[in-house]
């Protein structure tokens, strides 16, 4: 294997002197921060190179946000068959050129450069010269602390190996074990961000499922391996976590998912700003929207009775209704003694009327309706 990745060896280790040079015009060339720094500094090298598949990481998961719809046909129409619906995605995944695992393309391209970074430290912890460290750099390497703990020491190594490099197993131990503690929380928190804010979550997919699998099991792997890496390693790979975790954050913000959480939040931002103008088709939803949940608000439909009776009780309108008689006996007392001579009156003209133009209303087929009544006081 070392003859395969002897290149990889080389420019690796080329990288890392480059930049231990620079820093060791700043700090002590036997420091951990002159070596530490030169491992940051190689992270942040690779992960500018890895922008380009950063950027197609970005667009594969804009594809797969608008396969969702028909990915949803395709789960309901082929519910009850699993293998038939598999084939079906991957048909789709074909036909339109979207890969689902362009998400972990930055993870398999840093995998050379994190296995070289491994063997070049493991080389170092032997006392073996490797790549372009020579032996003095290899010597000035192996007294490199970080918070005591040595570059190229790891959680599983002996008490002897550890005092030959200079520290104490409790100091490797527990930096180790905090190391080890947020490179797994940043990665989850990484991919949990991924799933709760940039993801549209009203469409169930094959790929969210992937995406939740590898947010619970990323943390569990780098935490089950992380005690087999040389401190240099984690420091490695501790910092391209945060990159990442920086770098996904930004694309959230300033480039979410249409449909998911941030980008709804990145809508009311420029509202508020005043950046956009709502569309009137989109305002006149709004207004439909509010309407629909206005009349689902409203009570129900009243009964016959109960709009007869003004919604009130039958008792009330009872109570009402002789409360207004008594009141009209009391307050009409004459227009109440008179009202019943005049309704005879009224009832005898209107049959004799009735009896003269009886022949008129048969003739012409229409029936004549009856006269309103004058108002007493008018007779």
């Amino acid at each position: 294997m070392d003859t395969i990745l002897s290149p990889l060896y080389i420019a690796v280790s080329w990288i890392i002197v480059q930049f231990h040079s620079f820093y060791s015009l700043i700090f002590d060339k036997d420091s951990g921060a002159a070596w530490g720094l030169s491992i940051v500094s190689l992270v942040v090298l690779i992960r500018i190179c890895l922008i380009p598949l950063f950027v197609k990481q970005i667009k594969s998961t804009r594809n797969m946000q608008a396969l969702q719809p028909k990915m949803k046909a395709i789960q309901e129409r082929y519910k009850s068959d699993k293998q038939r619906q598999s084939e079906e995605m991957m048909k789709l995944y074909k036909e339109t050129g979207t890969n689902p695992l362009s998400s972990c393309l930055p993870i398999l391209a840093q995998s050379p450069f994190f296995i070289s970074l491994y063997q070049v430290l493991n080389h170092i912890a032997q006392n073996k010269v490797v790549g372009v460290i020579d032996q003095p750099l290899l010597e000035s390497a192996q007294k490199a602390h970080i918070f005591g703990a040595p570059l190229a020491a790891k959680f599983m190594d002996s008490a002897e190996k550890i005092q030959s490099l200079g520290a104490s197993v409790v100091d490797v131990r527990v930096v180790t074990i905090v190391m080890i503690v947020l490179m797994s929380a940043s990665q989850f928190y990484t991919q949990r961000q991924l799933m709760t804010k940039n993801v549209d979550l009203t469409v169930k997919t094959p790929f969210m499922q992937q995406q939740k699998m590898l947010m619970y099991v990323f943390p569990i792997m780098f935490a089950v391996f992380g005690i087999n890496f040389p401190v240099g390693v984690l420091v490695y790979w501790l910092t391209t976590n945060v990159w990442t975790m920086g770098q996904q954050m930004f694309v959230i913000r300033r480039n979410p998912t249409p449909g998911s959480k941030a980008f709804e939040e990145r809508q009311e931002r420029l509202r508020a700003a005043g950046k956009i103008v709502e569309a009137p088709a989109e305002i006149a939803a709004k207004q439909a929207a509010e309407e629909a949940r206005q009349n689902r608000q409203q009570p129900k439909r009243q009964t016959k009775s109960k709009r007869q009776t003004g919604g009130a009780p039958a008792g009330g309108a009872q109570n009402r209704t002789r409360a207004g008689s008594a009141s009209d006996d009391s307050g009409s007392g004459e227009g109440a003694a008179k009202k019943p001579s005049l309704e005879k009156k009224d009832a005898q003209e209107g049959k004799g009327k009735g009896g003269a133009s009886g022949s008129r209303t048969t003739k012409s087929g229409q029936r004549k309706g009856q006269q309103r009544p004058k108002h007493p006081t008018k007779k």
